[in-house]
């Protein structure tokens, strides 16, 4: 009688050890499809508490040689993303990588289009995908009656979440700022409930140091959904919520924040539903790369819309003028 081995878990290493990378390394004790086979990051202080049960690397280049990887979370500051996540496509490493894919759509599509001609999974990991609320309020939605529209609110004290990470305040290495940073998971949740959508209107409010500090995005589905998506980094606290009006009037909404006391407790089971998709569309093969790709081009069309609307003279016409694609902030 023959029986049919379990395949051995993959073999995953994390480059950057910053305030996600707990989350991750956590939801690897969490799935046995996975192992954490090595760590990276530049300081040392960072790698002390992996040392003695998981290889340790300050240099990404020397993991993918000696550790056998079979994919990798790249959790490192935006700007690094397409330089990392390209070297792990050339060594036929599957990528997970934090939001947002890169800072600047020209990056993200010729990071797409070499995933794609080397058949290397490009995963980008929206960790709200898989919020445990906002996926029943998903799951709970009648067929019958359509949705009218949805409203995203992505609401924080961006202080208070970055911690040592003080790359997300340099608008150069974070891409902008909450548009660059929290957008890209707030119009995924959109893309969740509506599909593809494309922008129709936004305001940006930059501080003095250029980092958009609050923004109101306005979207439009295929079949004619709207969608209207709220960020902000200057919110006293914290929310982060989905509300949902059906085309027969009623009114769903989801606190993602919801049953999970305390600062950033829902992101323990998020991740564990990242790492497990992931490794899935890993053993599968699959391209997860679009939706990585699509937040980006919305990004990407907030900042172009914002330019676009500066230079408009008061009252006048709008001044044409050439808009660098995707251009960091």
């Amino acid at each position: 009688m023959s029986t049919t081995e379990e395949p051995r878990p993959l073999r995953v290493g994390i480059i950057g050890l910053g305030v996600i990378s707990r989350f991750y390394a956590a939801a690897f004790d969490e799935l046995a499809e996975v192992e954490l086979a090595a760590v990276c990051d530049l300081r040392p202080e960072a790698l002390a508490p992996y040392r003695g049960r998981t290889a340790c690397y300050t240099d990404h280049r020397g993991m993918l040689a000696e550790a056998g990887l079979d994919a990798a979370v790249v959790n490192v500051p935006n700007d690094v993303h397409a330089a990392l996540c390209t070297d792990l496509v050339e060594a036929g490493v599957a990528v997970c990588v934090e939001k947002p894919l890169a800072t600047r759509v020209s990056d993200g599509r010729a990071l797409v289009a070499a995933a794609r001609a080397k058949g290397v999974p490009l995963f980008t990991s929206f960790h709200r995908r898989y919020n445990d609320n906002a996926l029943t309020l998903l799951e709970s939605l009648p067929e019958a009656a359509p949705i009218s529209s949805v409203t995203v609110r992505y609401l924080e004290q961006i202080e208070e979440h970055a911690g040592d990470d003080r790359w997300y305040l340099d608008p150069e290495r974070c891409g902008g700022g909450c548009v660059a940073d929290n957008g890209p998971n707030a119009f995924d949740t959109v893309r969740q409930f509506l599909g593809p959508v494309e922008l129709t209107g936004a305001t940006v409010t930059r501080d003095g140091d250029g980092v958009d500090r609050q923004a109101d995005v306005e979207l439009c589905a295929a079949g004619g959904a709207t969608a209207r998506v709220l960020l902000d980094w200057s919110y006293p606290g914290e929310r982060k919520d989905i509300e949902v009006r059906l085309a027969d009037g009623q009114v769903r909404t989801a606190d993602m924040l919801g049953g999970h006391d305390g600062f950033k407790q829902s992101l323990w089971h998020e991740y564990v539903g990242v790492l497990r998709e992931f490794a899935a569309a890993v053993r599968a093969g699959a391209d997860p790369s679009e939706g990585g790709l699509a937040a980006l081009e919305l990004v990407a069309a907030v900042y172009e819309h914002e330019a676009a609307r500066a230079q408009e003279p008061p009252g006048g016409t709008p001044v044409a003028a050439p808009v660098t694609e995707g251009a960091s902030r």
